[in-house]
């Protein structure tokens, strides 16, 4: 970095130490280099101007002249609000602010001309603009193209740094930058890729004449993002496999042969066997393996991670199997022992619920090395439990689990034994290739033969009757049926069905003798849950009334129909999870997603790509699109990437070229020694030193 980039933000004309330090609390600018890189989030073509007669026919935001001719306090308590009539030559219409009320009171200017930038809404009867941005005419000094919009806070704002605030010093500093921004990439990437230089791409992004200069100046800041975050995940990647050395699984073993041959199930599809291939790999060659295993629902993930653990097992090792719950646990602990009854492999369940007296036998036995799997939750990170040779470590639904006690587990044994680690939760490829950039990633795309696509209808509050007489038919035909519902107890506030009065409306609609219902939620004691779980899973009862403890651990191949109520409540990823728990069976399967007749924009989205398609895959880029990385993949992992400019939701495209740059910079040049790579290996220097080993286990 170059000394004119390190300068302090106070020494920037107009800020000083004052405005230096709100800068620096606010919203982290310490440096020029800081206020370089904080970004205006959109632009606004200050060319145009509109009526506030059209207001109500326009679908975006809209900028407008006026003046202030009223300014009303309104409401009380929480619903206090202040209003201001702004009016043109066609009309007026009421700018409201819900918050910081007393301090834009005072600054509102009755009579002079302004400035007003915002989007209409219709509030009972009568269109209002909220929270407008509201300019003084007098004060505008670029009155044609584009003007950046910053991010600010209300502190920041009462000491003039608003948006226009920061404008003006972004501005200034974009004027001293010349021949004082290093370049970081080299000139022939630069050709390849038709990018500005960096110099030129802060200049624009901040300084933008039209929307053209717009597009090249981020495109370049974007690329420059992700190339860093690529060559980081690859560096890590590639300094982890030099420095940790893998157990070598020479051969498949004989309990492998065995099962493989004698007691499979089913046989594999071509997506298993390709994917325990890339396994195999791994583990032969005395890699340290560090797989994602990524595969829908019911798409045969469990076989696969039963298969390498057998692996592990045949050449003398231990292996584990973590489950983010009990329910989920001891699913996989039923499943496993009973494919492997007729075989030699001694296998333990250990939860929070097991017995001290099991607990002890299951310590014994795994620190003298007579058990060979040991599956279980969180219980398996605990100090007490310690393995004789654990060689393979399965993570099930692996975003559950957080890094420190992902490490608990490779401390497991001297050296550190294999990850394997299985979602169902399928990721898009751009995130895949980010948060777990420093993993092989498999991916189990292929359903079992037989499976037919579940069929998924959305229907209204209006259409219950009929859904109740669809429950009927596939009851009569000896099917079961799941009924889900997002709430447990009566919410003030949300006018939703929930569990308990929706379960005495069943009872009414499918009374007893006919009918037999089950009903299961989180508030239940664990022996509660698992007398009413069995009853269904035995058939005793043939409908199911459950909040969404039923996404994971429920096998029932009978179930045929799933019930989502109040389905504009959920997510698409909980969504599609709560679909897969029916389909799989050889029967055709429905799934029945019940809302109310008022649905946001959002959850229309949602409903529509659940009717659409059963591809998890292509559902995940949807709900990318719609809640950002940082809800998918979980706060704590997207906190780590930290990027300014780039957004994994939309950048994919960018994100491909960027990991397949990175990888050809390091095939050619792994310690980015060379010249033209001398400001990259600079940049990286400084992330690595400041940023933890969080991609280590990812």
């Amino acid at each position: 970095m170059t000394p004119f980039l390190k300068t302090p933000i106070e020494y920037l004309k107009g800020v000083g130490p004052q405005r230096a330090e709100l800068l620096r609390t606010e919203i982290g600018v310490i440096s020029f280099e800081d206020l370089l890189y904080y970004f205006p989030f959109r632009y606004v073509d200050r060319s145009q101007y509109h009526k506030i007669s059209d207001l109500p026919y326009l679908e975006n935001s809209a900028q407008i002249k006026g003046r202030i001719v009223q300014v009303l306090d309104a409401g009380s308590g929480r619903g206090k609000k202040l209003i201001a009539k702004f009016q043109d030559d066609t009309g007026v219409i009421d700018l409201v602010w819900f918050q910081g009320a007393k301090w834009i009171k005072n600054q509102l200017k009755i009579g002079e001309e302004y400035q007003l930038y915002g989007k209409a809404k219709l509030y009972g009867n009568s269109w209002h603009v909220p929270h407008p941005e509201l300019t003084l005419i007098s004060e505008i000094t670029q009155h044609s193209g584009l003007q950046p919009i910053y991010s600010s806070t209300e502190k920041l704002s009462s000491k003039g740094l608003h948006s226009r605030g920061i404008e003006k010093l972004t501005s200034q500093l974009v004027k001293l930058i010349k021949d004082k921004i290093p370049e970081s990439l080299p000139f022939d990437l630069l050709r390849n890729k038709q990018l500005i230089s960096k110099e030129i791409a802060l200049f624009l992004v901040h300084k933008p004449s039209d929307f053209t200069q717009v597009q090249h100046a981020r495109k370049r800041l974007k690329f420059d993002e992700l190339l860093l975050l690529q060559l980081e995940l690859l560096l890590r990647k590639q300094i982890a496999m030099k420095k940790v050395k893998g157990f070598v699984f020479s051969e498949v073993g004989e309990v492998f042969n065995s099962f493989y041959n004698q007691y499979l199930p089913f046989p594999l599809t071509g997506a298993q066997k390709k994917v325990l291939k890339e396994i195999r790999q791994d583990v032969l060659q005395g890699k340290h393996m560090n797989r994602l295993v990524q595969g829908d629902v019911g798409s045969g993930k469990t076989l696969v991670a039963l298969l390498t653990m057998l692996m592990a097992v045949g050449n003398g090792f231990q292996a584990a199997l973590i489950a983010p719950t009990e329910i989920l646990a001891g699913q996989h602990y039923e499943t496993i022992s009973s494919f492997l009854k007729d075989l030699p492999v001694s296998i333990r369940l250990l939860t929070g619920s097991t017995k001290k007296k099991q607990r002890v036998e299951i310590h014994e036995s795994l620190e003298n090395g007579q058990l060979n799997m040991l599956i279980g939750t969180h219980a398996l990170m605990e100090d007490t439990v310690r393995f004789s040779n654990l060689g393979l470590v399965v993570i099930d639904e692996q975003h559950r689990f957080g890094v420190a006690q992902r490490a608990k587990m490779r401390a497991k044994n001297v050296s550190e034994p294999h990850i394997l680690v299985m979602t169902a939760t399928p990721i898009p490829r751009t995130l895949a290739m980010t948060f777990y950039g420093d993993l092989d990633v498999s991916v189990i795309d292929e359903l079992p033969p037989g499976r037919k696509p579940i069929t998924t209808v959305h229907r209204y509050e209006s259409h219950r009757l009929r859904v109740f007489g669809f429950i009927k038919e596939e009851v009569e035909k000896g099917r079961q049926v799941y009924i889900v519902y997002p709430l447990i107890q009566e919410s003030e506030t949300l006018d939703f069905n929930n569990l308990m009065s929706g379960f005495e409306a069943i009872s009414r609609a499918f009374p007893l003798p006919d009918y037999k219902i089950s009903m299961v939620h989180g508030k239940m004691k664990p022996e509660e849950k698992d007398f009413e779980m069995q009853r269904f899973v035995a058939g005793d009862t043939q409908i199911m009334v459950a909040t969404t403890v039923i996404e994971v651990g429920v096998n029932v191949p009978n179930a045929s129909v799933m019930i989502i109520e109040s389905a504009e409540r959920f997510g698409l990823s909980q969504l599609h999870q709560l679909r897969g728990r029916v389909g799989r069976g050889a029967e055709q399967s429905y799934c029945v997603l019940m809302t109310g007749d008022k649905l946001s924009k959002d959850s229309l989205k949602r409903l529509e790509t659940m009717v659409s398609t059963n591809d998890g895959f292509e559902i995940a880029e949807v709900d990318l699109q719609l809640r950002g990385p940082g809800d998918i993949m979980g706060t704590q992992q997207s906190g780590a990437l930290n990027l300014k400019i780039a957004d994994l939701a939309k950048d994919g495209e960018l994100v491909t070229e960027a990991r397949e740059e990175a990888r050809k910079i390091l095939s050619a040049d792994p310690g980015l020694e060379s010249k033209a790579h001398e400001m990259l290996r600079m940049l990286l220097s400084a992330v690595l030193r400041n940023k933890p080993d969080w991609g280590k286990i990812a």
